[in-house]
């Protein structure tokens, strides 16, 4: 009898230790999961400011390209209303020059009829001319910009 009292005793014994064991590692386990379930309200909480930025930088993308267009738009506008002004100056500059020798003509031919108290006829000063090869060349390259822009839009 004693050694089947002892043999239960044993078994008993063993069955105790392995209950105690997993008792312990139940209140381990248990720390695990509140501390698992502790990093998850974080997470959840990283989450939602991690979309909330996105959302935020999404927006402030939608308005630099909404800005660029319209600086874009801007900036060919007042390169159009310059390349006209351009073509404008370049236009009255030629028509100041026609000008200019008209009048050169004109105070040339009233010197040379004027008549001289000495009897020298008075030497005509020469009027500084800008060269119209110049004058059209400007033109020419502005009128060529501006077509490239046309064609490029």
């Amino acid at each position: 009898m004693m050694s089947g009292l002892s043999t239960g005793l044993v078994v008993e014994g063993a069955v105790a230790v392995l209950l105690a064991l997993t008792i312990g590692y139940c209140i381990v386990l248990n720390g695990r999961l509140k501390r698992l379930h502790a990093d998850r309200e974080v997470l959840r909480q990283m989450i939602s400011d991690l979309v909330g930025a996105t959302n935020l930088a999404n927006q402030a993308i939608k308005e630099l390209k909404a800005t660029a267009v319209e600086a874009d738009l801007t900036l060919n506008t007042r390169l159009d209303e310059a390349e006209r002004f351009g073509v404008e100056l370049a236009n009255h500059v030629n028509a100041g020059t026609v000008l200019m020798e008209r009048i050169a003509k004109i105070t040339s031919a009233a010197r040379q009829a004027a008549p001289v108290a000495s009897g020298a006829v008075a030497a005509a000063t020469p009027v500084e001319r800008v060269e119209p090869s110049k004058l059209q060349s400007a033109l020419a390259q502005l009128q060529a910009r501006q077509l490239a822009r046309e064609n490029a839009a």
